[in-house]
């Protein structure tokens, strides 16, 4: 398709020349020697012309239209990819609006670039190259003449040059903090109401937006004084070499249709130099996104370097003095930290806030990979084991649940590439106590949930991702303060649910409600990053320490809240 575009833009490229051409036989034969026969046939073919041309710049038009779309297709789709290959640091680093401004804004000033350039550049280059042809065959001496505009424009061009890509980087970051701000407007809408932020939003969007225009504009400043000021040269050159080619045909040296041919060329030479300097504003939009977008795809993927393969997993996970800091941060968030989960146990985190109970779950899955130490599964160090034979023996419920905006169904078999039976689906759903409401629905299992499960309520969702869970059917099971924040009926019901999805697996608990984990095997105190302590809910507490006084202070609270309630 691209190479019918490039054919059709040659043929109309060649065919302005060829009308410039026609002038001179129209006026010397038609109008000074009256031949008859030049009558019939210089109107036939100045008719075959324009139709060759138009049915050549159709073809070339639909032609590089699918090319411009394939290119976008292309892009998009790669860039995606690299998306989803990224470690979750770059995500740490950079904002989610940004990122989609990128896919959405940036593709489409590389496929202008890529096609409208293009475009320009062969159909209008061709077009010069074959109008000063015919010049040059016609008078060389008028054509030498006027080559001499093109150093001045070349200027002109180089310039503005440089503002250009200048705005156009500033209107690309610009663009991604404006759709940042009106992303985190729509996921947020409930608390701007509840808190009154609308008119703050407003104006952070307002000032985005408009900075956003600014740069449009002083970018659409700088290129808008590349064409007048490339025509002024032109007509400038264009009145001097009337002047002189006026004096040849006074002078006997140039034909009546000659003389008019040269002009009619170039007169014609206007429209393609004319789009030939715009052109540079596409192209310079096109050159600053292209950094964007192929700054994203360069991007290096997760460090998956292993070899190793996953068979049958047991379940044993050691973390052996793994020691980890976040990128930017003061203080490592693990220091030294050893502990060994063995098959079938579960083991629950507890702790201050920042004390390192994210960091072992993050470690795990190798979300981030430990700066010191080893952490092993089954004996084999997670560093040699695919990440894809690692993760899959892995499932994750966490506080906050990601649901997708498709059916009940897609989202309990999410991720599962094999064919699922229905009945698979109901079972997991039934052992997470998620049967009931799902059967509800209005179309039960097929029911849309929305946006992030948005039309379901906190432990519906919490069950839903529970059932995913049991439909995986993992050997490990990372549960990440799974019920912190439900109602009482709901965290009964979601409870129920997890006991029945830790049967048989190794579980790592992190937890603030204490009284979630008082059934653990052990439970492992953190602060700072190490650990302060390790045992029994019972043990624990007749210890002393920390997690009696985390306990302590909680059942306080609690106690409170109970009789605040009765």
């Amino acid at each position: 398709m691209f190479l019918l575009s490039i054919a059709g833009l040659v043929v109309s490229a060649m065919i302005e020349p060829a009308v410039a051409a026609m002038f001179k036989p129209l006026l010397d034969t038609n109008f000074v020697q009256r031949d008859p026969d030049g009558l019939i046939w210089i109107p036939l073919v100045i008719v075959a012309l324009f139709i060759a041309k138009g049915l050549s710049g159709y073809v070339a038009d639909i032609a590089m239209a699918w090319v411009s779309g394939k290119v976008v297709l292309d892009l998009r789709v790669a860039m995606f990819e690299r998306l989803l290959s990224l470690p979750i640091r770059y995500y740490d680093l950079n904002a989610s609006g940004s990122l989609i401004s990128k896919v959405n804004y940036d593709v489409r000033q590389v496929s202008d670039a890529a096609t409208h350039v293009v475009t320009v550049l062969v159909r209008d280059s061709l077009t010069v190259v074959g109008l000063l042809a015919w010049m040059l065959y016609l008078n060389w001496r008028l054509t030498l003449v006027s080559l001499l505009l093109a150093p001045v424009i070349v200027i002109v061009i180089w310039v503005i040059n440089r503002r250009i890509r200048n705005m156009a980087r500033s209107t690309q970051r610009s663009y991604g903090e404006m759709t940042r701000v009106l992303q985190e407007a729509t996921e947020g809408n409930r608390v701007i109401k509840v808190f009154g932020g609308q008119a703050y939003e407003a104006n952070r969007f307002l000032d985005t937006a408009n900075w956003v225009r600014r740069y449009m504009y002083k970018g659409k400043a700088a290129s808008s004084l590349t064409s007048p000021v490339a025509l002024t040269v032109v007509v400038c050159g264009l009145a001097a070499i009337v002047y002189v080619a006026s004096k040849q045909a006074a002078a006997g040296a140039v034909t009546p249709g000659g003389f008019v041919s040269f002009i009619g060329a170039m007169g014609l030479l206007l429209s393609p130099i004319k789009r030939l300097t715009n052109v540079n504003e596409k192209l310079q939009k096109g050159l600053a996104a292209a950094e964007s977008v192929f700054g994203l795809m360069d991007e290096p993927s997760e460090p998956d370097q292993g070899q190793g393969k996953l068979t049958q997993v047991n379940g044993r996970v050691s973390f052996e003095a793994v020691s980890f800091r976040y990128e930017g941060g003061a203080e490592p968030a693990l220091n030294g930290f050893s502990l060994t989960l063995e098959p079938g146990e579960t083991v629950a985190l507890v702790g201050p806030s920042g004390s390192g109970k994210s960091t072992v779950a993050s470690l795990l899955p190798r979300f981030y990979d430990i700066v010191e130490g080893t952490l092993r599964l089954d004996g084999q160090d997670v560093r040699g084991l695919r990440l894809a034979d690692l993760r899959a023996s892995i499932s994750l419920v966490s506080q906050d649940v990601m649901l997708f905006n498709d059916t009940v169904a897609a989202n309990i078999a999410y991720g599962c590439t094999r064919p699922v039976e229905r009945d698979e689906i109901i079972a997991a759903a039934r052992s997470a106590n998620a049967l009931e409401f799902i059967e509800r629905l209005p179309n039960g299992f097929d029911s849309q949930i929305g946006d992030r499960g948005v039309r379901l309520s906190g432990g519906q969702r919490q069950r839903l991702a529970i059932a995913r869970a049991l439909f995986k059917n993992a050997p490990i099971l990372i549960l990440d303060e799974a019920t912190s924040a439900l109602d009482t009926e709901s965290e009964r019901r979601v409870q129920e649910a997890l006991e029945r999805l830790r049967l048989g697996r190794t579980t790592l608990v992190i937890a603030h409600r204490l009284s979630t984990i008082e059934q653990a095997d052990r439970i492992v105190v953190l602060k700072d990053g190490r650990i302060e302590a390790m045992g029994t809910h019972g043990e624990l507490l007749e210890q002393g320490g920390l997690y009696a006084d985390l306990y302590r202070i909680q059942f306080a609270s609690d106690g409170d809240r109970t009789a605040e309630s009765a």
